[in-house]
């Protein structure tokens, strides 16, 4: 197989596979929500996920890292996930949900993660820009949107483990015509992993972006919720939704063109800005349709977000455990922040209403923004420091 030949395989594996997400982040929580949840339990289900993640993530890159593999991983974490989602997706008993989300979220959340480290190292064979591969993904949560919103509206929010199941599936098989890559130049032990443990810049980042990424989290698991409660239906859901990724989409397929103009720690500041001003304006202006105006800045925010920060994280950590690196980063932004954003967020929402809760979301993004100011201060203080000795 050649190389154009697996870039457009991974490029449909990621169409298919960030579809499937989209039933699980968009809607998900409607689907509890229709089966008689409060809005606090449907926080406790959406946050016992991204912690079983955060146990799990660093497990599934030290064996990608130590077995020189992502595809191989990948396949696996694939299968999980169809398997799990039976369970997780038939149900009405809350324990059984809990531990079934737990366990589906052990295989779903390093898949994003692998794929997107595959799709790195992919670019970087073939001289291309990572955006430009992870667009798909983008383009296949936008384009899933609106399909499944309508399929819902039509067929129902019971019947969401058909769609789900399907594109599992397809994304499964595409993903075993992709070409795998080394993830490794030098033999990986378990220490070497730990090491990551012990990069004070690589943690303290990780640290401040959670003034980011909690809101962020916040919104993927309640903007369905909270456009209902403005009187929105499963069709607005999935038109929000479709606004929102393929402004994303635009953003990642033009990377190559704006980005690395400036620092990645620019970019993502001038995104968490950009959080703000959204969270304030869905906070303060009510009804379905500005919410899904305000979608389109979902691209220049998580966009411009992710593809900063999952490169500078390439810088951080040593080549051969990048894998273990962009785990951690996925942990911390889908799972720790997931959490966190899931279970404040349901509280939130059920005490008091949707707008608080993205009022809170603001005020909590303007707090990251200047962290992250003092950090890029110290960032280039220190590199100042380090060149005048070299």
């Amino acid at each position: 197989m050649t190389k154009r030949d697996s870039v457009f395989f991974l490029s449909l594996f990621l169409f298919f596979f960030h579809g499937a997400n989209t039933i699980i982040i968009s809607y998900m929580p409607v689907y509890f929500q229709h089966s008689g949840m409060s809005e606090s339990k449907i926080g406790s289900i959406l946050a016992i996920g991204p912690l079983a993640a955060i146990l799990a993530q660093p497990f599934w890159g030290y064996l990608s890292d130590k077995f020189g593999t992502i595809k191989k991983v990948l396949l696996v974490t694939l299968v999980g996930v169809a398997v799990v989602s039976v369970f997780l997706l038939t149900n009405s008993h809350y324990v059984f949900i809990l531990i079934s989300a737990a366990i589906f979220y052990v295989f779903m959340s390093p898949t994003g993660a692998l794929g997107d480290s595959l799709a790195v190292k992919t670019a970087a064979s073939v001289n291309k820009n990572f955006g430009s591969i992870r667009t798909w993904g983008s383009i296949g949560f936008a384009v899933s949107t609106l399909i499944v919103g309508q399929f819902f509206s039509f067929f129902g929010i019971s019947t969401i483990l058909i769609p789900f199941m399907f594109m599992i599936v397809i994304a499964f098989l595409t993903a075993m015509r992709v070409s795998d890559v080394k993830t490794r130049n030098k033999p990986v032990t378990v220490f070497d992993a730990m090491r990551i443990g012990k990069n004070t810049k690589f943690l303290l980042f990780l640290g401040t972006i959670l003034f980011l990424t909690i809101p962020h989290r916040a919104n993927d698991s309640f903007i369905g919720l909270y456009l209902t409660e403005l009187g929105g239906n499963e069709s607005q859901i999935g038109l929000a939704w479709f606004v929102a990724v393929s402004s994303e989409a635009v953003i990642f397929a033009t990377s190559q063109y704006w980005f690395r103009r400036f620092n990645e720690i620019v970019f993502i500041m001038v995104a968490g800005v950009i959080y703000a001003v959204r969270w304030f304006g869905l906070a303060y202006i009510g009804g379905p349709v500005a919410v899904i105006l305000f979608q389109v800045f979902h691209g220049v925010t998580f966009g411009v977000f992710y593809v900063a920060a999952f490169q500078y994280v390439t810088k951080l950590v040593p080549e051969h455990l990048q894998a273990t690196g962009h785990l951690l980063f996925i942990s911390v932004f889908f799972g720790l922040s997931g959490i966190l954003g899931s279970l404040f967020g349901g509280l939130i929402f059920e005490k008091s209403s949707g707008a608080t809760l993205y009022a809170v979301m603001g005020c909590l993004t303007l707090v990251g923004c200047v962290a992250l100011l003092f950090y890029r201060i110290v960032e280039k203080r220190k590199t100042k420091t380090d060149e005048s000795y070299a």
